[in-house]
């Protein structure tokens, strides 16, 4: 991981920024995201947390994600906004997907953008990888920070072994 600074970090913030936009739009009642893939400057792909498409019936965000077995990794009825980002770039933009960056965030109760935690999605980790995305941006305490996928993905399972998540 690497924190973001100078123009690359202010180029990112921009990025950030228009995630925090997109985030707006997510329907989960219990968290709020949002996500953009950038290649070139460029977005190729958006995406926010919320049902599937049709699928509003099998909303359950107000279940307690201690009900679950332990073995359920994914505890939202959601698609979470990097998978919708990357479905979008897949369709719109998919020769320019190799190589990109993720943009991640969060927004707290307030609608104001929260800052990450450790990376913990294998889920996002692991589809990112597949489809060739090189790098996923998360802003932390100490600023814009950048992992290369492999090192994203990586932690996330990390993630899960020390908090006993199997």
């Amino acid at each position: 991981m690497r924190i973001l600074l100078g123009n690359e970090g202010m180029e990112a913030l921009e990025h950030i920024i228009q995630s925090v936009e997109i985030a707006y739009n997510a329907t989960c009642k219990r968290s709020r995201c949002g996500s953009v893939i950038v290649k070139d400057n460029k977005i190729i792909g958006r995406g926010f947390n919320s049902p599937p498409r049709n699928a509003e019936t099998q909303r359950i965000c107000s279940n307690s994600k201690n009900s679950y077995h332990q073995k359920v990794t994914d505890k939202t009825c959601c698609m979470h906004a990097e998978q919708r980002a990357i479905m979008d770039a897949l369709r719109n933009n998919s020769e320019s997907i190799v190589g990109s960056r993720l943009y991640f965030i969060r927004l707290d109760e307030q609608n104001k953008p929260q800052r990450a935690g450790k990376p913990y999605c294998t889920i996002c980790s692991k589809m990112a990888l597949d489809v060739g995305i090189a790098e996923f941006v998360l802003w932390h305490e100490e600023g814009i920070c950048v992992y290369e996928t492999r090192e994203y993905n990586d932690l996330s399972f990390q993630y899960h072994l020390e908090n006993n998540n199997t």
